[in-house]
């Protein structure tokens, strides 16, 4: 039995504050050709899982919390259990899709169980099926989740036969680590305080009145932009920015047309918005469990030119990056770990009863595999990331990269985002003017630039 880690266990507290939310992260996979035969598919499946113990396992928590929660073996795992097969009423085209997608994303998983599922869907237009992964957050996060899926494909021609690396062994501290340790706490621990207090404030300030802040339901919408990945760092290398600085300008612009639409008016710091930075080792590519921090940037929608708005948000995210916010919460989450679990997990109860108002939003941008997947001889055609909303946040943008494509996956609120497709056109009306200006000499969807259009 292994504990879980403080980020973990806190993803299952917020679960536990909120019966109106569910905290599953999904990929979707769109495939060509029919799907598989179930019972080959099932065999697929358990031989490819057999590296991956943890989807074996399902969370056990004591008495009273007195201890962590600990991952334990399932002593009735069935596979079929956590594989479900459906099928798209017809037309079976995109949008009945994204239904059934918002509809698994506001699903919980069964705790008595480990914590993923595997939903096969039938009936896509276009000769095509979809395969949704889902896993709990305290499972995985957006790296993680997107290893585990990987690993259930084909091995390309070149790797027949390999699978995800072993796991590295534990090593204890070394005896001068822990001598160290007492005398370097103070100043890590100063250091530390000093760098979350914005951090803390961020969240516990009211924040302006925005409709993207509020009370949420359980229904969800769900929605997807594609663009291209060599369009994006194009622009990216034109403005001497990241990848990661153009997503954030697109999303910016998609923002302000929402809260345009809605007759409000953008100001400056008028939108803070949480993004998660990983903290992944890459030799830690395939252990399932959360490694990540976060930084809390304002996005500049007060700005009305796309190439103004991209450079704010470089140099927004600069100022984030130097603050060293992220690497200070991920040390107090390590911190976490030598405190007695009851105090943590009453804190951790505490703050996700906590109504904040002081962030709007939140995105997160993962990167996929670069070379194409097969499943089951199938190719991948495409890859979709869905992720939760909860504490008030009625919208969240999941990012991912596979191949050449770049995805948005935009997760609402049902009941207070209606208008989620204004906000996915926004992103990508963004790209192709940031394309436009950056004469990239392609659309934003990656093919040649057609007369009459912006390339």
């Amino acid at each position: 039995m292994t504990e879980l880690r403080a980020l973990d266990t806190g993803f299952i507290e917020l679960e536990d504050a909120d019966r109106r939310i569910s905290l599953g992260i999904a990929v979707v996979a769109i495939l060509d050709g029919p799907p598989p035969l179930r019972d080959a598919f099932t065999a697929t499946l358990g031989q490819r899982l057999g590296g991956m113990h943890r989807l074996k396992q399902r969370v056990h928590r004591a008495p009273f919390d007195v201890t962590a929660p600990q991952w334990e073996d399932d002593p009735a795992f069935d596979l079929a259990h956590h594989i479900r097969w459906t099928a798209l009423p017809r037309p079976g085209d995109e949008k009945t899709l994204w239904e059934l997608v918002a509809t698994e994303i506001e699903e919980r998983l069964d705790r008595d169980h480990p914590l993923w599922q595997c939903v096969v869907v039938e009936g896509l237009t276009g000769d095509r099926w979809a395969l949704v992964l889902k896993a709990h957050h305290s499972l995985v996060d957006g790296i993680s989740g997107v290893a585990v899926f990987a690993n259930l494909c084909d091995p390309p021609p070149s790797a027949e036969g390999k699978r995800a690396p072993p796991r590295r062994a534990h090593r204890p501290p070394e005896l001068s680590t822990l001598l160290k340790f007492p005398v370097s706490l103070p100043g890590i621990a100063f250091d530390t305080v000093r760098r979350l207090v914005p951090i803390g404030a961020a969240v516990v300030e009211p924040g302006p009145v925005s409709s993207l802040n509020g009370p949420i339901g359980h229904r969800r919408r769900y929605t997807a932009v594609r663009v291209s990945l060599p369009v994006v760092a194009d622009i990216g290398a034109k403005y001497r920015v990241t990848v990661n600085d153009v997503v954030l300008a697109a999303i910016t612009a998609g923002y302000r047309e929402l809260l345009l639409e809605r007759g409000e008016t953008p100001t400056a710091h008028g939108l803070r918005i949480l993004v998660p930075v990983s903290m992944r080792a890459e030799h830690a590519k395939y252990v399932l469990d959360n490694r990540v921090s976060a930084v809390l940037p304002y996005l500049p929608i007060d700005r009305t030119d796309a190439v103004d708005r991209l450079r704010a948000v470089h140099a927004s995210m600069q100022t984030q990056k130097s603050g060293g916010a992220a690497g200070a919460e991920h040390t107090v989450l390590g911190l976490a770990g030598w405190l007695p679990f009851a105090a943590v997990a009453w804190t951790l109860r505490l703050a996700t009863r906590f109504p904040q108002r002081g962030v709007a939003a939140v995105a997160t941008n993962v990167p996929g595999p670069r070379h194409e997947l097969t499943l089951h001889g199938h190719e991948v055609l495409e890859l979709l990331p869905a992720m939760p909303i909860a504490m008030r946040l009625r919208t969240a943008i999941a990012i991912l990269s596979y191949h050449d494509h770049l995805v948005f996956g935009i997760t609402g609120d049902y009941d207070t985002t209606p208008d989620i497709d204004v906000l996915a056109e926004g992103i990508r009306s963004a790209v192709g003017e940031l394309a436009a200006r950056a004469a990239c000499g392609r659309d934003s969807s990656g093919g040649p630039a057609k007369d009459g259009e912006n390339g």
